[in-house]
């Protein structure tokens, strides 16, 4: 008798159910979507470096941009490179 007084009066399990049930529904959403978002950021992220890191065209570029290499030896390596 007390227990069915309780659920008249403090709205039933139901209500509460369907309300943390939702609530976890919502958060289980947001984190798997911060997870696919995280793993995207960090594959994009890891291919962009490897590829300037390892790209010799963009090290002589560089190596031209900041004048340790001549004009001449530039467009020397650029043609092996190319080759």
């Amino acid at each position: 008798m007390m227990w069915w007084l309780m659920n008249r009066w403090y709205g039933g399990w139901g209500t509460n159910g369907f309300i943390w049930g939702l609530v976890s529904l919502i958060m289980q959403v947001v984190i798997v979507v911060a997870v696919i978002y995280l793993v995207i950021y960090l594959i994009n992220n890891s291919s962009k470096r490897q590829h300037k890191r390892n790209d010799p065209l963009e090290i002589l570029k560089e190596r031209y941009a900041r004048g340790e290499i001549s004009n001449e030896e530039f467009e020397e390596k650029k043609r092996k490179l190319m080759e």
